[in-house]
């Protein structure tokens, strides 16, 4: 469900876009010149920048892939993480609208259910092989007589207690394709299943919906199971799987109604405050930390509910073996909440300065160039004009490519004056044009579409205003993630 990053200390989303002064053509994320009293030249929007030399040295290339602030692969962009309270891992069976950037992977293919991939993840053969383990156990006792049997039928029953988390799932995937919230996958994983929506409710009404009908769902589930177990004999197998699937979706159902993100619950109460208050930050920042406050509840209160008996079992000796395997689930479990409490922040305040990532101030200056002009001539206008970057134009100033600043950086000093721009030159194709008013996720989605590594910057008419480095947009990602709410 959820992020969590390396911060890397405050700064404004400009300065971090800005690279350093070591490059071909030096930056200006700007709009105005940064040097007060330098000689001054012109790019392509005709204004006044400062002049500044051309060095011989650039920013290694870097596109909007690379690791976004969780340190997972993004595919081919940078793109947070719809926040406010949606967490990515929930615990078992506890699920949640995850909008983290993974690979279109993620294990093993089941199928595509309304058009949404379904994957099961390797550590889900972990737990199937612990269910079964565990619930073997209790078959021994329950039904002797079948022997090394009972563990084909606790498989079975891992598989269908499964089967009704990916029920709790799909709830949440039909209610976001309702919605026109694009689901990227589900998938199966340890202690539970993970819808990753990649957008965030626009009101919190839809997000109420959107986190109830899971739980909804599995409280369908245990009802329906329980009136299955009128319909089979007791103390048989199909009894007895009956009765375990009836309540562990009941369990699922009442967990995920705790009013604490990362569960559904958290998200209910996100909502609530949030169409309270008409702010969804101060809704995820006490969903979050009451979700914190139920992560030492349950790091505290589970193995001693479990000690005392008061859950209907008996008292085990305090330092037995199920002593410390409840002291164990219930560290993990409370791992799990609190971390994802604390992604919700980050992301949540993350969404805050988005806002901030706008074109037109991440936007580097820059000159037009004929395709045949020799590369050292490109720079040292580029160096008079105070830009960093090169657009290739045609014979009408029409811009046809962009130079790649890693292709420039490539190019050893003595050989500049012999090689033309045309050559380390990216043609521009769909997408590659960004209206210089984007800003926030619709920029992020924009670059998402069409990846690359620089992209041409337009006013509304057409006209060119600058060009955009993937490399600036990462930082500036990053530099927002870090900002103080």
């Amino acid at each position: 469900m959820d992020e969590s990053g390396k911060p890397q200390g405050p700064q404004d989303a400009q300065e971090s876009a800005a690279a350093p002064e070591t490059a071909d053509v030096p930056a200006t994320a700007d709009d105005g010149p940064r040097d007060g009293g330098a000689e001054t030249g012109k790019d392509v929007r005709g204004e006044d920048v400062p002049e500044k030399d051309v060095r011989g040295e650039s920013v290694p290339e870097k596109d909007v892939r690379g690791e976004d602030v969780r340190g997972e692969d993004l595919p081919e962009k940078v793109t947070p993480p719809p926040a406010g309270g949606r967490p990515a891992v929930t615990p078992g069976s506890v699920d949640g609208a995850a909008n983290g950037r993974r690979g279109p992977g993620g294990g093993i293919l089941m199928g595509k259910p309304f058009g949404v991939p379904v994957y099961v993840a390797p550590s889900w053969f972990l737990v199937a092989a612990l269910i079964t383990w565990v619930f073997g156990g209790q078959l021994e006792r329950v039904l002797p007589e079948l022997g090394a049997a009972r563990y084909l039928v606790s498989l079975f029953f891992a598989v269908a207690f499964y089967a009704s988390v990916l029920v709790h799932e799909l709830a949440h995937t039909v209610a976001a394709l309702r919605f026109k919230l694009p689901v990227r996958r589900i998938q199966l994983q340890f202690f539970g299943g993970v819808s990753e929506i990649e957008k965030e409710s626009e009101t919190p009404g839809r997000e109420f919906v959107l986190a109830f009908v899971g739980p909804l769902l599995s409280l369908v589930l245990a009802g329906v199971f329980y009136g299955a177990m009128y319909l089979v004999e007791p103390g048989t197998v199909p009894g007895v799987l009956i009765a375990g699937l009836m309540i562990s979706n009941l369990i699922v159902a009442i967990f995920n109604l705790l009013p604490g993100l990362p569960l559904d619950g958290g998200r209910m109460l996100r909502a609530v405050v949030w169409a309270v208050t008409g702010k969804p930050m101060t809704g995820t920042v006490a969903a979050a930390w009451v979700g914190r406050a139920l992560a030492v509840a349950v790091l505290i209160g589970l193995p001693l509910l479990t000690h005392t008996g008061a859950l209907g079992n008996e008292r085990p000796e305090i330092g037995g073996v199920d002593s410390l395997t409840d002291a164990l689930l219930a560290a993990i479990l409370a791992a799990i909440i609190w971390t994802g409490a604390g992604n919700s922040l980050r992301m949540a305040r993350l969404r805050a300065h988005l806002p901030d990532l706008r074109a037109r101030t991440l936007t580097r200056r820059a000159v037009p160039v004929e395709p045949s002009l020799p590369l050292s001539e490109a720079l040292r206008r580029a160096n008079e004009a105070g830009a960093r970057a090169l657009v290739v134009v045609d014979g009408h100033g029409v811009p046809t490519a962009v130079v790649r600043e890693a292709s420039i950086v490539a190019v050893p000093e003595h050989r500049r004056p012999w090689v033309a721009v045309s050559g380390l030159a990216q043609e521009l194709k769909e997408g590659m044009r960004v209206p210089a008013e984007l800003a926030g996720e619709d920029l992020l989605d924009h670059l998402r579409t069409t990846p690359a590594t620089e992209y041409l910057v337009v006013e509304d008419t057409g006209e060119i205003y600058g060009v955009l480095s993937a490399a600036d947009v990462e930082k500036a990602f990053v530099a927002a993630m870090a900002r103080p709410s």
